[in-house]
């Protein structure tokens, strides 16, 4: 008896040699794909263009199980954040936030985190393990079957921003990646996928290295090795100097840029000073600069600056002709904001599996 193999975690040329080890035309591996990715279907019996015998033999080669959706919340901006169980019983979360124009999915890579950011819920319960690709790539395939059913619109961006650190968990990543972009299953551009990190440099230098050419977002912070040493412990490991020489030879396509994201801390990365650090040590580099006004957490011991410190900083960064949104977190009333994410308790899952999900 061989072992079931988890056929989700496969890429179609993986999923193509299996097949073919086992008498079965390697066309059938983007036929199956299709159907899962584009189609939605949740068992071989809905592959209806596969011969019934066949169908039968494949799912006792393949499993083909699907995140578990156990609740739903929704914001009063419309923000939806999803619970996933899982099998092994521990939870994550992604959030849905619906703009004018776009329809972003926030995706979990870890249930946990061992980064350890002083201003991230996410961090403060520790690690606990990576998700797979299969696991990646199933938050994305699972909300869209949801949208479609309800007639609800597409998914239009990526951002992998969730629970966890996306470059700590690099090789499930590009596999999930490889899925999520491949015309023959999810097909979206790498255009509209960003992948987010505290500052990894050589999980950087690989991510560019690789041929996935998705957006790349850093969490900067900080302008001093000092204060970043303080609230990311990761800057230890690569400080500032590293992290900006990495992110000077990423490779960028023309026109395209990479995100830096700053997290405003009242009173200790929010003064004109610090604006003025950050502009100089980001010349040079095709950028711009999310700022974003800290998110309260219950236990995290930092405080949001008042909308003058905030604009202040803004205004410097300006004037020296850096571009500096500043991006309101949505779904703060859910939990759902940057560096609000965690994994549920038990108690917290049994009351979450009494909502009903929806959209």
């Amino acid at each position: 008896m061989h072992e079931q193999v988890l056929l989700k975690t496969l890429s179609l040329p993986e999923l193509q040699e299996r097949l073919a080890e086992q008498g079965f035309a390697r066309y059938r591996a983007a036929q199956i794909f299709q159907w899962i990715y584009r189609h939605h279907a949740e068992s071989f019996a809905e592959m209806t263009n596969i011969a019934k015998a066949d169908r039968e033999r494949l799912a006792k080669l393949f499993v083909l199980s699907s995140l578990r959706v156990a609740a739903t919340e929704r914001s009063s901006d419309g923000t939806a954040k999803i619970l996933f169980g899982l099998e092994d019983g521990h939870t994550i979360e992604s959030v849905l936030i619906p703009e004018e124009k776009r329809l972003t999915l926030c995706v979990s890579s870890q249930v946990g985190c061992r980064q350890a950011c002083r201003f991230c819920l996410t961090g403060a319960g520790g690690f606990v393990r990576n998700l797979r690709s299969g696991e990646l790539a199933d938050q994305v395939l699972t909300v869209s079957r949801i949208l479609r059913a309800d007639g609800g619109p597409e998914i239009t961006n990526i951002v992998f921003m969730g629970m966890g650190e996306p470059l700590d968990n690099l090789d499930e990543l590009l596999r999930a990646l490889a899925v999520i972009t491949d015309d023959r299953a999810m097909g979206i551009s790498p255009r509209r996928i960003t992948v987010s990190t505290c500052g990894l440099v050589p999980q950087i230098d690989r991510l560019g290295a690789s041929r996935t050419r998705t957006n790349l977002a850093v969490s900067l912070n900080a302008s001093t090795d000092a204060v970043r040493d303080r609230i990311m412990p990761v800057n230890k490991r690569y400080p500032l100097a590293e992290l900006l020489a990495a992110c000077r030879r990423y490779p960028l396509e023309p026109r395209r840029r990479i995100t830096f994201e700053y997290v405003l801390l009242s009173g200790v990365n929010d003064s004109e000073e610090d604006a003025r650090r950050v502009a100089a040590m980001l010349k040079g580099i095709p950028c711009k600069i999310n700022l974003i006004p800290f998110n309260a957490c219950a236990g995290i011991p930092f405080e949001r600056p008042d909308e003058r410190a905030v604009r202040r900083f803004q205004k410097v960064l300006v004037e020296r002709h850096v571009t500096a949104p500043v991006r309101e977190s949505r779904g703060r009333d859910i939990s759902a904001a940057c560096g609000q994410l965690r994994e549920r308790t038990a108690d917290e899952r049994d009351a979450a599996a009494c909502d009903r999900p929806r959209y």
